[in-house]
This record gives C-alpha cells, sequence and structure tokens, in this order.
C-alpha cells in the first residue's frame, strides 16, 4: 500500500500532467484522509481518454499490480 506521500506525489503528478505549474495546492490534499486520496487516484486513472503511446507509458507508472 502507498503511503500518504506518495498519493499525495501521484496525484499531483496525474492533475497537472502537461502542465509547468501544479494545478492544486498539495497542501490541501493533505488534509484528506487516506481512503479519499485512493479514491481520487483511482478516479483520475479512470478518466483518461485516449492517450498516446507516450502518455501511455507515463501513465503505467502510476498503476499497481498486484
Amino acid at each position: 500500500m502507498q503511503t500518504k506521500e506518495e498519493l499525495l506525489n501521484d496525484i499531483e503528478e496525474l492533475i497537472s500532467y502537461g502542465r509547468d505549474e501544479p494545478t492544486i495546492n498539495p497542501a490541501l490534499l493533505a488534509y484528506l484522509e487516506l481512503d479519499d486520496l485512493i479514491s481520487t487516484k483511482k478516479k483520475l486513472l479512470e478518466r483518461v481518454g485516449k492517450l498516446s503511446e507516450e502518455d501511455k507509458v507515463w501513465l503505467e507508472q502510476f498503476k499497481k499490480y498486484e
């Protein structure tokens, strides 16, 4: 299982992908509980539409296989 800090980093990267600056203040995400962060990350991964091969490779780093 990922730590809260790892989830916060992943979420920030997913939200800001393709942008030069953060799109949300990471300090705000820090107030969320671990389950909320896991759910947020899962929703962000589900919202991915059509991706280039480069994007797919980048996105794979966030998937955890059991």
